[in-house]
């Protein structure tokens, strides 16, 4: 009994270093959006709120708009998770209930993919987008990689488990594919929807390097290129990076939180087997 309740004191002894360790970060940066830039690394450490956070957020403001910045961020994010967990959807069904031939070689190819650096598709991107007169606008941010690899690998494998005598029955009573998808799939599907939206809602909410590419103007600044532009050659006033950080973080925090009870179960949808 004693050996027992030792180990459930150790168990939830690491949980809460585990927990503090990868809240801290968090913590940090909320009371360094409160604080003046000189407390951010006064010795020792300034651990309390301050009163500072208005004035911070109003110093972000007049440095990079922090208002345009949030709006531009939030309408590519959220068509971005819309149109691409569609997709993704749609091709995971496809995959998963249609027997065509040369499918297991274009999920092969699609699997594949995902091996290959993102790096190495910049240039040709580039071209594209200067080719259709998409630079520096919304287009050139959602539409590449709308087909995203891993999430329609996710929703494959999540589909798999729906019955095919489920669907079956469906056809017998004369629904038509598209209902089976719709009435059928997509409702039984929520987990891995949820888990699908969190991966696509994160890659695109923390891009940096393709936005950085294809925006030149303040005007069409995400949150990321917005708080890189913070980091001048001189002074830094880390006040007002610590409120974009805050600013940055709350979205991707609250959606988890908001879709998590439906994570895990989504993502242990992987394991199904053909």
């Amino acid at each position: 009994m004693r050996q027992n309740s030792f180990g459930s004191f150790l168990k939830y002894l690491l949980l809460i270093l585990g927990a503090v360790v990868s809240l801290f970060p968090f913590y940090w940066a909320v009371i360094g959006a409160t604080n003046p830039s000189g407390k951010i690394f006064a010795k020792p450490p300034v651990l309390s709120p301050g009163d500072m956070f208005i004035q911070n957020i109003k110093n972000l403001n007049n440095a990079i708009g922090i208002g345009q910045v949030v709006l531009n961020s939030v309408v590519v994010v959220i068509i971005y998770t819309a149109l691409s967990l569609t997709i993704c959807s749609m091709a995971g069904y496809a995959f998963a209930k249609f027997r065509f031939k040369g499918r297991d070689l274009i999920f092969g190819i699609f699997l594949m993919s995902m091996m290959v650096p993102t790096h190495a598709l910049i240039i040709p991107l580039f071209k594209m987008m200067a080719a259709w007169g998409w630079l520096n606008t919304y287009q050139a941010l959602i539409l590449p990689n709308l087909a995203y690899p891993f999430a329609i690998f996710l929703m494959r494998q999540n589909m798999l488990a729906v019955p095919d005598a489920l669907m079956e029955a469906g056809r017998i009573d004369g629904i038509s594919e598209w209902g089976l998808f719709t009435k059928i799939i997509l409702p039984s599907m929520k987990s891995a929807l949820a888990a699908t939206a969190i991966f696509l809602f994160m890659y695109q909410w923390n891009s940096f390097l393709w936005p950085l590419i294809v925006i030149n103007t303040k005007e069409m600044y995400t949150l990321p290129i917005a708080l890189s532009s913070l980091f001048g050659l001189s002074r830094i006033d880390y006040g007002q990076v610590m409120a974009g950080v805050t600013i940055a973080t709350g979205p991707i925090v609250l959606f988890f939180l908001l879709l998590q009870r439906h994570f895990i179960s989504g993502m242990l949808g992987t394991a199904v087997k053909e």
